[in-house]
């Protein structure tokens, strides 16, 4: 059941797989597209998916892009929708944050905006392909390029010039990979190995664990970039999704555990 939302500021839509998912908790799901594509309903092959297979409903957030609204709009909508959520009385121990490539950066950098803000973070997060280095730093970047599909190194920093304006590209707001990240809760990252971004999902791993927290390290072979979205088309799409579930539930039912680091998958 798809559910429009439309309340203030905040602008997406409700995903659930039936009237229990109430009492489980919400995905708060934040779309890919390089802060300057996509929609809610363009990722809905992943939020239906989650939803279907957490049990939960899935926010599933339009937020603004660019080049109409640039840095921080995107980010600032997301830490909006979160205060929402916790406003309406949802538990933040029952919520989990999840998004694609560029809405994986977001991921990392709403819990770090909700840290620095003072708010009760979420249970957990998840990172599909993250684009966390917005200064295109990595060297997968170059020596992976064609295996991305239809993505490229130049799109990346077109992307990245168009949403950014004149914010520096290692703002850390921006990218994650330079952000202090202490004190976030379980991450879980999936990636390609054959994917240009694939180094902003290990370099924020490694990060991650460097800062004293918890991340799970999924690296899949053969698939493009944020394959997740190709669910009923590859396997390793639905493969990843379920981890991803798995991932939301154990560390709602066991807050605080440190799930287990896997390097490949």
């Amino acid at each position: 059941m798809i559910t429009p939302v439309r309340e203030g500021s905040i602008r997406g839509e409700w995903v659930e797989a039936g009237p229990s998912s109430h009492a489980r908790g919400v995905v708060l799901y934040l779309h890919g597209g390089g802060y300057v594509a996509c929609s809610p309903a363009s990722h809905r092959p992943i939020t239906a998916r989650l939803a279907r297979l957490t049990g939960r409903r899935v926010l599933a957030l339009d937020y603004r892009l660019a080049p109409e609204h640039r840095f921080p709009a995107a980010l600032v909508d997301c830490v909006a929708a979160y205060r929402w959520l916790l406003d309406r009385g949802v538990a933040p121990e029952t919520i989990a944050l999840a998004g694609d490539s560029a809405g994986g950066g977001l991921v990392l950098a709403t819990l770090v905006r909700a840290r620095d803000e003072g708010l009760r973070l979420p249970a957990s997060g998840v990172c599909f392909s993250p684009w966390t280095d917005l200064a295109a730093t990595g060297d997968s970047l170059a020596g992976k390029a064609g295996h991305s599909g239809a993505l490229s190194p130049e799109r990346v920093a077109a992307f990245a010039a168009i949403y950014l304006g004149d914010a520096s590209p290692q703002h850390p707001h921006a990218s994650p990979l330079f952000a202090d990240l202490h004190g976030l809760p379980p991450l879980l990252i999936q990636a390609g190995a054959g994917e240009f971004l694939v180094d902003d999902a290990r370099r924020v791993h490694a990060r991650l664990l460097a800062a004293g927290g918890t991340s799970t390290l999924s690296i899949f072979e053969d698939v493009p970039h944020a394959w997740q979205i190709f669910d009923g088309y590859i396997p390793e799409a639905r493969q990843a999704l379920r981890q991803a579930a798995t991932f939301i539930e154990a560390t709602r039912s066991s807050t605080g555990a440190r799930p287990t680091v896997v390097a490949s998958i």
